[in-house]
């Protein structure tokens, strides 16, 4: 069995240009070699196939390679991880780290994620009173928080970024340039929205070019490689 890492242009990425995208994808390979020798896997590891965990089931950890994982509200898990697939944490729910290759990660109101959450091509998303203790990162997809905590930092290459409402980030924003040769990401320009009454704690640096709306009523950290667009009101324009 093997396993094809792409960007959203369908080149596969650099080494070394992203600790996140490595940890993910070794996380990857590890799980394909340790299911290929079965067709299905028991209930909590599989190599074709959803997994759906209950609240109330034992706390462990969850693996596919292609499928989805969505973990029931209440429940709670060690890790979930999916090759290709989304992951979906459910309301009051909680887990160690989240981490897909191909798939979005949502996580419900007031779940909790005492590490990181990581996707290389997903959107990841943050619903009113979640928190993450790690660091939230991707690649490619929109990166979204609602009344929700981020407690390590985001980090993104291709993403743009809605922090909306009294959402709380510690640890900065980091938008990286994408390596050369094989890694182009072509003429896209991520927007990055910081709403009112959100707070970004840190360092604001983007080594690329970015849209940056900043509310007049947010409060941000310091900012290098772009230049805020302040707006008032809800949004900034489209």
């Amino acid at each position: 069995m093997g396993i094809e890492l792409k960007t959203a242009h369908g080149r596969a990425p650099e080494h070394g240009y992203s600790r996140a995208v490595a940890h993910i994808f070794l996380a990857a390979i590890a799980l394909s070699v340790a299911a290929c020798g079965s067709d299905d896997g028991d209930s909590s590891t599989k190599v074709n196939g959803s997994i759906h965990v209950a609240a109330g089931q034992q706390p462990g950890a969850v693996t596919t390679v292609n499928g989805s994982i969505q973990i029931d509200d209440g429940a709670t898990v060690t890790s979930a991880t999916t090759v290709n697939g989304s992951v979906r944490l459910g309301d009051h729910t909680s887990a160690t780290s989240l981490n897909s290759v191909n798939g979005s990660i949502t996580l419900g109101s007031d779940a909790h994620v005492s590490g990181g959450v990581s996707s290389v091509n997903g959107a990841l998303t943050l619903k009113q009173g979640s928190e993450v203790a790690g660091t939230l990162s991707n690649v490619n997809g929109k990166i979204s928080l609602a009344d929700a905590h981020a407690a390590a930092g985001i980090k993104t290459v291709n993403g743009s970024i809605d922090i909306l409402g009294a959402s709380h980030v510690e640890g900065g924003i980091r938008i990286e340039k994408g390596g050369s040769g094989l890694l182009n990401f072509g003429n896209n320009v991520p927007r990055i929205v910081i709403g009112p009454g959100a707070t970004v704690q840190g360092d604001l640096k983007f080594e690329r070019n970015v849209q940056l709306y900043v509310s007049d009523k947010a409060t941000i950290g310091n900012v290098t490689g772009a230049t805020p667009i302040p707006f008032s009101g809800d949004a900034p324009p489209n």
